[in-house]
């Protein structure tokens, strides 16, 4: 198993930054991949950034490409996810998950945090 914690998240006004912060516990060693997903009310969940923990690439979805950085620390097994210029369209929970296999499912979620964003 692996436990996953979020933290960072908050308020910030349209166009400022906010950093997140995922620590991963646990049979770490079995991860292949760490993603961020966000879900807005009324709206479907979202994976917005992933990175594979052993090689570092990473994918963006469109929305947060050349605003979003997502970074790893394997020696502490934190996944960060730097967000600039934030838009109020990023108001959302934003949560990180992680999975053992190259597919499309997540096997570990983390609780969530909220950020919003004000115009």
């Amino acid at each position: 198993q692996v436990q996953l914690v979020e933290s960072g998240g908050g308020s910030v006004q349209a166009g400022g930054s906010l950093g997140l912060s995922c620590v991963a516990s646990g049979r770490t060693s079995s991860l292949y991949a760490m993603g961020w997903f966000r879900q807005a009310p009324g709206k479907e969940r979202q994976l917005i950034a992933r990175i594979e923990w052993s090689s570092g690439d990473s994918y963006y979805a469109d929305p947060v490409k050349g605003r979003f950085t997502i970074s790893k620390d394997n020696a502490k097994n934190t996944v960060y996810l730097q967000m600039n210029y934030l838009k109020p369209e990023d108001t959302a929970i934003y949560r990180c998950a992680a999975k053992r296999e190259r597919r499309l499912e997540y096997d570990y979620w983390g609780q969530g945090t909220q950020v919003t964003v004000s115009s």
